[in-house]
């Protein structure tokens, strides 16, 4: 029968913490040995008295090494091996006697006065870790003579309220802390650092930092793996330019004016194997939302289109372009992982229908503030910043005190800002002339070279999204659920209300039947002049057009709010015959007072330029949803017969699109 412990019967000492012990001197180093050969003996099952024969530790020597070798170290494992070093206190000093006044400046010998106080009078304690918590205290962290140290501000006010809270609990001069020289204010200093770094959170909110970084992710939250090939991981990101731009209207009588706008985000999705920019998009806002992290993925996954530079001496090299232009089969190649940050636009559940549901692929947000899990986009974000952004009159710097933001400033003339028109060329000639240049980080091969080789050379197997996907690229937003509404006593036919504004089409207009019935909606955001509608079962109703001027000026769902937006919640006054023409004339008026209003005026302008004139109806983002016959109203009892295709001409009438 065996006499061992119970709690020492199964060792398992792969898991031990252990110790260099080839640092120690010679002594020193012996003992070590010799205590750790004697516990893998022990743990092999030796008997005692071999294991006291061969390494001369007697078996209470023994005994005790094993139980402080299982004391719970403050790191969270044992102690292990680490509890052999000499002099080494596995547990808390625990003083028994009371501090006694010796001499004339007060007691000597008072080590663990405090832990015994505390331990009398628990509510001075709680006291105490409570003002922690409120930070009364915090960390000065500083570099002196080469080494780290930490130092307490307002140490002072604390030990003075922790006296005042001593004599509340009744001691007097003749006890603990009263009866020292500096009535424990050491002790209370030491006892507060080491309560502030027990934990790095703490200790980190107390010297003032606002977000914790850099912690390791586990194993089993790895996120995405390593990029072996292209496509398999992508990052993206959102960089908020640092130039000062400007826009230029033209009046009717074809003068220039030119106002200042805010800064703008570039949003990037850049391939981590062969470091390609993939698409990027320019956002004209002071947030991004999720319709601008759609559109740049319809941009990654779309052919990249040709530009026309109107600025002298910009033109794509012949080594310069985007991956896929100089590579035609990689339109539409959907990739397996993306890399983004905890940004709300980013995990919106738009987008993520988006990224899992409509392009197939995982999405790792990685740990909150943690840029260093997105290398690759932070530096090519860098890239920019030096090669473009910094080279410009208008630069405001990386920081306030930067001094380049002096060197760069313009001094007010507005002729040497940079216009929104211009940037966007610089930006794509900076991209362009990027992908044709060799990158250290792909020995000094460049992008294109990168992409061209595992694509065309390995023939690196692609995934390409399905055709029917490509048509509706633009409408990766999920439906809306829209009921439709009819008035009768009014003779308002049956229509739904979108952003405050009315759709219908012949076919909902004589649906009797569907008064108060629920639609599956999908829009365009970039286009609202038609919208696609489905009933709930999942069968097609058809396109459903804007009434009244919203049908035929083209316009986005940012535009629109804004719009709404600037005129308030009166929806018993109805808007302008052309509501779009009054906002730039309202946003043209502003926009020498307010950067936001230029803004404004330069995204509206933009999105008219870009805008189609002809309406692109959308369609359906799931790819379950195919396209189903039209409803038929011959089965419907209170249908109206379809208008015939050839009617008396009436007069026309153009709504308001007001919502009654």
């Amino acid at each position: 029968m065996s006499r061992r412990k119970p709690e020492l019967q199964e060792l398992d000492l792969m898991t031990w913490p252990t110790v260099a012990w080839t640092e120690f001197d010679a002594p020193a180093r012996k003992r070590i040995q010799l205590r750790m050969q004697a516990i893998e003996r022990y743990a092999r099952g030796e008997p005692v008295k071999d294991i006291e024969h061969a390494t001369g530790v007697n078996r209470r020597q023994l005994y005790r090494l094993l139980e402080r070798a299982l004391e719970l170290h403050h790191d969270g494992r044992i102690y292990g091996f680490r509890a052999l070093i000499a002099r080494v206190r596995v547990t808390e000093y625990v003083r028994v006697r009371p501090v006694t006044v010796q001499g004339e400046r007060g007691s000597r010998g008072a080590v663990g006065a405090l832990s015994q106080l505390f331990e009398r009078y628990p509510t001075l304690a709680g006291w105490l870790r409570l003002q922690l918590k409120q930070r009364r205290v915090k960390l000065d962290q500083r570099h002196t003579d080469g080494a780290l140290r930490t130092r307490l501000r307002g140490l002072q006010a604390l030990h003075t309220e922790f006296l005042q809270q001593c004599r509340q609990m009744g001691l007097t001069a003749a006890d603990y802390p009263f009866n020292t020289a500096g009535q424990a204010i050491r002790s209370v200093s030491a006892c507060v650092k080491a309560e502030l770094l027990r934990n790095f959170g703490t200790a980190a909110r107390a010297a003032g930092a606002s977000h914790l970084k850099g912690l390791p992710r586990p194993d089993d939250e790895a996120g995405a793996p390593a990029a072996s090939r292209p496509y398999q991981v992508v990052e993206f990101d959102g960089h908020k330019l640092d130039i000062r731009l400007k826009v230029v209207v033209s009046d009717p009588l074809g003068f220039a004016h030119e106002f200042e706008i805010e800064r703008v985000w570039l949003l990037v999705i850049i391939d981590v194997c062969t470091r390609a920019v993939l698409g990027y998009h320019l956002v004209l806002a002071r947030e991004y939302s999720r319709y601008d992290v759609i559109k740049t993925i319809e941009k990654a996954l779309e052919p990249h289109p040709a530009r026309v530079f109107s600025i002298p001496g910009l033109a794509y090299g012949s080594h310069d372009g985007f991956p896929s232009r100089r590579l035609p089969e990689l339109a539409y190649v959907a990739w397996e992982w993306m890399k983004l940050d905890n940004a709300k636009a980013n995990l919106a559940s738009d987008t993520l229908a988006a990224l899992c549901e409509f392009v197939g692929c995982s999405v790792d947000a990685g740990p909150h503030y943690s840029p260093d899990e997105r290398p690759y986009i932070e530096r090519f974000f860098g890239t920019v910043a030096s090669r473009l952004s910094s080279r410009l009159p208008d630069y405001t710097g990386s920081h306030p005190r930067d001094l380049r933001r002096a060197l760069a400033d313009p001094k007010g003339n507005m002729r040497l800002y940079v216009s929104l028109d211009e940037l966007e060329e610089l930006i794509e000639y900076t991209i362009a002339s990027y992908h044709g240049t060799p990158h250290a980080g792909l020995n000094n091969v460049t992008p294109l070279e990168a992409m061209t080789y595992f694509v065309r050379g390995k023939q690196q197997l692609l995934t390409w999204l399905p055709e029917r996907h490509r048509r509706t690229l633009c409408l990766m937003q999920t439906a809306r659920r829209c009921r439709v509404r009819a008035y009768l006593e009014q003779g308002v036919r049956p229509h739904i209300n979108l952003y405050r504004v009315r759709y219908t089409n012949p076919i909902l207009a004589c649906s009797t039947h569907l008064i108060g019935q629920p639609l599956l909606v999908y829009m365009n955001a970039d286009d609202l002049r038609c919208v696609r509608a489905f009933l709930a079962d999942g069968t097609e109703l058809g396109v459903l057009e804007a009434q009244g001027t919203w049908r035929v000026v083209p316009h986005n769902l940012k535009l629109r709010q804004e719009i709404l937006k600037l005129h308030g919640d009166k929806r018993a006054r109805p808007l302008d015959s052309n509501p779009v023409e009054a906002y730039i004339q309202a946003k043209l008026a502003e926009a020498r007072k307010t950067r936001k209003a230029a803004s404004d005026l330069a995204q509206a302008m933009r999105m008219l330029t870009a805008a189609p004139m002809v309406r692109v109806p959308p369609g359906p983002v799931r790819s379950s949803e195919s396209a189903a016959p039209a409803v038929s109203l011959a089965a419907a009892p209170d249908a109206e017969a379809t208008p015939p295709v050839s009617v008396r001409p009436r007069k026309l009438t153009i709504g308001t699109g007001q919502v009654f």
